[in-house]
């Protein structure tokens, strides 16, 4: 709906400012027109909501053909931008902008508009078909695997002859580690099984980075018993942790501090990782890292999820958005 909205309000703003004398007088019809084409707009998808609820229930997902799915696809949009057109005519409270337009033409236009995000959804639906956002998915979350457990491997070899109780329960923590890595990259667990994650794998890279990695966690408005309700996708916080880790603290010279803060806003979980900014040093992986984070977002959530990045004088700032998901405690 959103993609949907988008693309009409573009091409509508688009026509009617290449039919106008100028960009002023073209903003203004536009802004005019605007109130028909929302109406239309809306009430269109509304109505194929509506319909494909309905069919659902008569014939199943399975069992209403293509070709009728593409055809109702141009006809309800055509009839509702009929009965849009005819409350906006000549006399009506609705007479502005497309009002003056030609009915015909409103009608084919969204019979146009139709067909086109039916074939477009068409083809989306084929590119992130279950089995490709699954092995997407899996090649994702393997880029992971073999920094992070080389570095845990060589921290824990490390104490095997000095410390072999402390070697032992980072072995203990890597192996839980290693257990979610292997698991279905699109599985949901809770918040708060996924902060004790990362507290697992800072609690080895501290053996590596000592007194120069320093963590706070701040949990804003958030109490245990929605830590154990929210539900997030498995290992999609500690890359994110991990990237502040290897780009913030393992640079520094003197003790760096990472900064995580949790928050819920209504019906979105925002997730808040602050690290030292060490200037264009390792930007290329840092921007890798990333963008790995920001595809599984887009796989898992589509444009639900979001992760912004700004770089706030020497201190880099990662805030990852998600829808709230409750499960049970």
């Amino acid at each position: 709906m959103f993609r949907t909205l988008v693309g009409v309000n573009v091409a509508a703003f688009a026509g009617i400012v290449a039919q106008s004398a100028g960009w002023q007088s073209g903003v203004r019809e536009f802004v005019e027109a605007s109130l028909v084409v929302e109406l239309a707009c809306l009430w269109a998808l509304f109505a194929l909501c509506g319909v494909r609820q309905l069919l659902l229930r008569q014939v199943g997902a399975k069992g209403f053909p293509m070709w009728g799915q593409r055809a109702l696809s141009m006809a309800v949009p055509v009839a509702v931008t009929a009965v849009v057109m005819q409350l906006s005519a000549p006399g009506s409270g609705l007479a502005v902008g497309f009002g003056s337009q030609s009915p015909g033409k409103a009608m084919l236009l969204a019979a146009v508009f139709g067909a086109f995000f039916q074939h477009y959804f068409e083809l989306r639906k084929r590119a992130y078909s279950p089995a490709l956002v699954e092995a997407r998915l899996q090649a994702l979350q393997a880029r992971i695997r073999p920094h992070f457990l080389y570095n845990s491997l060589n921290a824990a070899l490390s104490l095997i002859r000095t410390e072999p109780r402390q070697a032992e329960s980072t072995l203990e923590d890597l192996a839980d580690l290693f257990r979610v890595l292997m698991s279905d990259p699109r599985s949901m667990t809770s918040l708060e099984n996924e902060i004790r994650l990362c507290q697992q794998y800072l609690s080895i890279e501290k053996i590596r980075l000592g007194d120069r990695m320093q963590v706070r966690w701040e949990l804003d408005g958030i109490d245990s018993d929605t830590l154990r309700r929210m539900q997030v996708p498995v290992l999609l916080l500690q890359p994110l942790i991990e990237n502040a880790v290897h780009y913030g603290v393992e640079p520094a010279v003197e003790p760096a501090l990472v900064q995580v803060t949790v928050a819920r806003f209504m019906d979105k979980i925002a997730i808040t990782v602050i690290n030292p900014y060490h200037g264009a040093t390792g930007d290329a992986g840092n921007r890798m890292a990333l963008a790995n984070i920001r595809e599984r977002l887009s796989l898992l959530f589509d444009v639900e999820a979001m992760l912004s990045t700004a770089v706030n004088g020497k201190v880099f700032e990662a805030r990852l958005l998600l829808p709230y998901a409750k499960g049970v405690a």
